[in-house]
């Protein structure tokens, strides 16, 4: 008997009632995908998000709130989030990456596109898109972690899904002095408000920072520490 895909929980946040009708169609029409909550504020699916796999969040709403206050919310409640807007404003962009969301969809993307997104970032993976990438591109406090070539050269391979006796053999360090690198790697980002506790977070911040190519999926896989 072929098992079942699970269904991936979803909650919406956006403060005009045609988008969020719309979005809820959308979900409607995909088996795998489930609307569990949806509201023009955050207050609204605040309760719902440490049971959801992920909120998609209007980055521009009307109740005078930021995108990182926003988006630090969701998180602290246990949320994974995924910005969505409707223009170009990398000011929101920066703040809510800043904050911890997964990446940026724009609400112009075709529906194939957003679905991807969706279940991407509901696994916890980044959405690198041009928006994001170009937003990020374009804030100075992004190039103020001060890594050496060592380091950067590591964060390359090891953000990029490179195991860490990979990345000791093409480096040829120990994987002792590997894990020492990251760690420090970690410190430092963690210095300048960009924290980066897992790989998927070093893997956003390496895209920053243009030290990888920001492809969906990358990042490798969350099993392995260091």
């Amino acid at each position: 008997m072929t098992a079942q895909p699970s269904t991936i929980r979803l909650a919406h946040v956006d403060d005009h009632e045609a988008m969020r009708v719309g979005f809820g169609a959308i979900v409607a029409r995909e088996p795998d995908l489930e609307l569990v909550a949806s509201g023009s504020a955050v207050d609204e699916v605040l309760p719902v998000a440490p049971e959801v796999d992920l909120v998609v969040l209007d980055l521009r709403l009307g109740d005078g709130s930021t995108p990182e206050a926003n988006v630090r919310r969701l998180i602290e409640a246990g949320a994974r989030v995924l910005g969505f807007s409707a223009a170009e404003d990398p000011v929101s962009v920066r703040q809510a990456s800043i904050a911890g969301a997964l990446g940026i969809v724009r609400k112009t993307e075709p529906v194939d596109v957003l679905l991807e997104s969706l279940r991407a970032a509901a696994r916890g993976e980044p959405i690198a898109t041009v928006d994001w990438a170009a937003a990020l591109d374009g804030d100075p406090r992004l190039a103020d972690v001060g890594l050496s070539p060592k380091e950067t050269r590591i964060l390359e391979l090891y953000a990029s899904g490179e195991k860490s006796v990979t990345v000791a053999a093409r480096t040829g360090l120990s994987e002792k002095t590997v894990a020492e690198y990251v760690r420090r790697i970690r410190i430092k980002y963690a210095r300048v408000g960009r924290p980066a506790p897992s790989r998927i977070d070093l893997y956003k911040r390496a895209v920053e920072d243009g030290v990888v190519d920001g492809l969906p999926g990358g990042g490798g896989e969350e099993g392995e520490s260091g």
